[in-house]
């Protein structure tokens, strides 16, 4: 792979941080966070309640502007819930993890067996590597693909150019259906589970089909399109952080292929603490409430190692960068040549 990837010797294995860490973190934090679940009519009932008040007339149509984005940060908030209940960091149980992973990403109508695949498996396994299916790809590939190259072009949050915010308010739903009908040329699903996560798609469409028909089409551009475009853009904040800024690498190295961002105790709180991302690569199947103390225990391990900034920052950089990489340590925009340096943290 040459210098598309860094070399194993820069990298620290990921077995390597959880051994040294495992031993001062309680017993307690690796049990599920059954309380999380509270979460789900919470945010069920600020759906029902925005979309009664949006159909009824009750309040004026500015009024009916404003709930919208309300609706949408609680179809942010349940996509939060099945992440972290797919990962078992909420319930233990296979069913239980899949109905409440069913439910809670139904805004985005979003398969569970899918998710698992592509993301707690091929993701997780390989974080900005050449297997990962989120990885932004090398200039190689943006100059042998043609699809590639429209994507970059036309679509990503990068090198000041605005209309990447479409990248922003739809990218997380682009990404699911593509995924889901690559699934099985990428090797993410078999036939039969392809099948069977592609009939769980099909019925949470169907579920707003109905809705769709019984509010009629403009109540459904405030009750359910307007709110997933928030939503969207709420969960494309912290997932373009996560690892855009960050080096390619030959293996999984979360501290070198990953960034954990900040927020206001109040966003993190609904967003469940999901921008604790180093930390979530690190114990998956843990609850993301225990972030901050697995962050203080790698800021003293590894004070130089660990990368962390602000949310808003990271996007700015996203936003100022290119998505392209060069080599392992730089971005490039492919139009224009120029090159941005990514987050390389130091092997103290």
């Amino acid at each position: 792979m040459g210098s598309d990837y860094l070399p194993n010797e820069s990298l620290v294995p990921r077995s390597t941080y959880v051994h040294e860490l495992r031993p001062e973190l309680w017993a307690d934090v690796f049990k599920p966070a059954t309380s999380r679940l509270a979460w789900i009519p919470v945010h069920v009932a600020v759906i029902t309640v925005a979309t009664v008040a949006i159909c009824s007339g009750w309040l004026p149509w500015f009024a009916a502007l404003l709930l919208s984005p309300v609706t949408g940060v609680s179809f942010a908030g349940l996509t939060f819930i099945a992440h972290e209940a797919l990962h078992g960091g909420i319930v233990r149980g296979r069913i239980t993890q899949h109905l409440v992973g069913w439910v809670s990403f139904l805004p985005f109508t979003l398969s569970p067996r899918l998710w698992q695949a592509w993301h707690n498996r091929a993701h997780h396994a390989n974080a900005n590597t050449a297997d990962d299916p989120d990885a932004y790809p090398t200039l190689a590939d943006y100059r042998r693909c043609r699809r590639i190259r429209v994507f970059i072009d036309s679509f990503s949050f990068r090198g000041r150019r605005w209309r990447g915010v479409l990248s922003l308010i739809l990218g997380f739903t682009v990404q699911s259906g593509h995924l889901l009908l690559t699934a099985r040329s990428r090797g993410l699903l078999s036939p039969r589970t392809w099948r069977l996560a592609m009939a769980e798609t099909l019925t949470g469409v169907l579920v707003w089909v109905i809705v769709a028909s019984v509010v009629g089409f403009i109540s459904f551009l405030f009750v359910f399109l307007v709110p997933l475009l928030v939503a969207n853009a709420i969960v494309m904040a912290f997932i373009l952080t996560n690892h855009s800024l960050s080096p390619r690498v030959e293996i999984d190295d979360p501290l070198v292929s990953g960034l954990s961002v900040t927020a206001p105790r109040w966003i993190e709180w609904l967003t469940l603490q999901f921008g604790y991302h180093v930390e979530h690569h690190l114990f998956p199947a843990m609850s993301s409430r225990h972030a901050r103390a697995v962050r203080e225990l790698l800021r003293k391990h590894w004070p130089t190692r660990y990368q962390s900034m602000p949310i808003g920052l990271a996007l700015r950089e996203i936003h100022r960068t290119a998505r392209v990489y060069k080599d392992a340590l730089t971005l490039v925009d492919p139009r224009t040549g120029t090159e941005y340096e990514t987050l390389v943290p130091t092997r103290a």
